[in-house]
């Protein structure tokens, strides 16, 4: 029978080898530590076992004692092995994983109570569409993420990192580092015409903690907020967690309806006006010139803020200039937010809001008591990556794929589903696109079957306030490559066609 000393020997320049062609930086000690581990692990080397004595074995093997020695002293302080004087070292009986507790009934009662805020929150968690999907294909919110300057994104950061200094390692400024806000100062400047001071500028990690910084800062449970009807399901769940009295008011060709928002005595609650002036989401429709300044002149006499959410301004302006209501506003009623994850990619986690002076002290306060700052290295790359206009270059790209991808999406939706949806046409250029369904079909069911077949839609009705809904598909395509697209869309009007 074959002595463990032989064995450990066969393995040895068998196993050696292996590890050596695999990777040629892994020392000699480690691969006999390796060799010996499996062993043990695998019951090769049964526990009990006394390994050989570290000269005996170093002969044997051909390679120094201390290698031998460097081999057990490892093994034996990840106790696989223990040392016993006068008997070597020996393999200790492994313990067998401790098996986890089965799971007991829990009394909620003999727990605190969740707070109403954090009730409010977990009851409207449903309108949040899900960021869990790995699929591209129609998920709604993204850009064309095979074209992003990977190569450049990248040299920035080594550039970064290459450079560094210990004392930048330490807390950064929450509100942001001042060469970013200077710089999205200027390019705000130039791309929307608002004239801002880079200090009024907070970097958050999106529109979302934008929103619920402003919601936790101004509004008291009960506080009035008017939305536009349809809008965007994620900002009615952050002010509806946050206890706010809803007012859904219903847009049209112009943009929401001003002159149906309360006025006066009906008025006095509402401190805030979500809108999405530059392209109304999920329709589409820009708001008029005219419709900006009722707003403006509405918010100044009911004492209200209006949140001009500029999601994706950079494509919905790219062709024709729309004034912000921000540039248009001389009485600091406005809140301007912006994102980069629209526009670059979503792991980048960076936006920005422009507040009015007053705001500024109690938004920076909550930020230090919650988030306290995007990673600076993040934002520098991304300041480079403006100044060094790389992002000027990705956007006209990105402008010149979207339409090509809208393009032939609309080709191929008309052939696979003439008749059965109708997809509306985008006033003005977006990164997605909507799809209503026939009367009493519901998008919640199709998107959820669409879903077990990978495909990523959203459902237009999640994004109503008010109990009258209307049905369809919010689509984003631009981030889908032409191939998929044909394939994809082939995919869903055969399972259209099952439901």
């Amino acid at each position: 029978m074959e002595s463990l000393l032989e064995r450990l020997e066969r393995n040895f320049r068998e196993k050696s080898r292996r590890h050596a062609s695999l990777n040629k930086n892994t020392k000699l000690y480690q691969r006999l530590h390796n060799l010996l581990k499996d062993g043990i692990i695998n019951n090769e080397i049964p526990a009990g076992s006394t390994l050989p004595a570290s000269r005996v074995l170093a002969d044997r093997l051909a390679i120094s004692r201390s290698t031998v020695v460097k081999a057990y002293e490892l093994l034996r302080l990840e106790g696989y092995t223990e040392s016993k004087a006068g008997s070597g070292n020996q393999v200790k009986l492994l313990q067998e994983p401790r098996s986890l507790p089965e799971k007991v009934e829990i009394d909620v009662q003999a727990y605190p109570e969740i707070s109403r805020m954090g009730q409010s929150f977990q009851k409207n968690v449903g309108l949040i569409n899900s960021t869990d999907d790995k699929s591209l294909a129609f998920r709604p919110g993204l850009p064309p993420l095979d074209i992003f300057p990977v190569t450049q994104w990248k040299n920035l950061s080594n550039l970064y990192w290459r450079h560094i200094k210990s004392s930048a390692l330490s807390y950064s400024p929450s509100s942001g580092i001042d060469q970013l806000k200077s710089n999205i100062a200027s390019y705000l400047n130039l791309s929307r015409r608002i004239k801002c001071e880079p200090h009024q500028i907070i970097i958050v990690s999106g529109s979302l903690q934008s929103l619920y910084l402003l919601g936790s800062t101004l509004l008291n449970p009960g506080d009035g907020v008017i939305m536009e009807e349809p809008t965007f399901p994620n900002v009615h769940s952050i002010f509806k967690g946050l206890g706010a009295d809803i007012q859904a008011v219903p847009i049209d060709d112009a943009g929401i309806q001003v002159e149906a928002m309360p006025e006066g005595r009906e008025a006095t609650a509402i401190k805030l006006v979500h809108s999405t002036p530059s392209c109304h989401y999920p329709i589409g429709t820009p708001m008029s010139l005219e419709r900006k300044q009722d707003l403006l002149v509405w918010a100044r006499r009911n004492k209200a803020i209006i949140i001009e959410n500029d999601y994706e301004h950079e494509v919905h302006n790219y062709r024709e200039y729309r004034p912000s209501i921000y540039s248009l506003d001389t009485d600091q009623r406005t809140v301007y937010l912006g994102t980069f994850n629209r526009l670059l990619h979503p792991s980048i986690r960076i936006g920005y809001m422009v507040l009015p002076e007053y705001l500024l002290p109690p938004v920076e306060a909550l930020l230090k008591h919650s988030h306290r700052f995007v990673p600076p290295s993040i934002q520098v790359v991304l300041n480079q990556f403006i100044e060094k206009h790389y992002l000027h270059n990705h956007i006209h790209s990105l402008m010149q794929v979207a339409d090509e991808r809208l393009a032939l999406f609309t080709e191929q939706f008309e052939s696979n589903f003439k008749g059965k949806l109708r997809q509306l046409a985008n006033p003005v250029p977006s990164l997605h696109t909507l799809a209503l369904l026939p009367n009493g079909v519901k998008d919640t069911e199709v998107v959820a079957h669409f879903a077990q077949h990978n495909i990523v839609t959203h459902a237009y009705s999640k994004c109503f306030v008010n109990k009258e809904k209307q049905n369809g598909l919010i689509l984003g395509y631009s981030s889908v490559r032409k191939p998929i697209i044909r394939r994809k869309l082939s995919q869903m009007g055969a399972l259209y066609t099952k439901l």
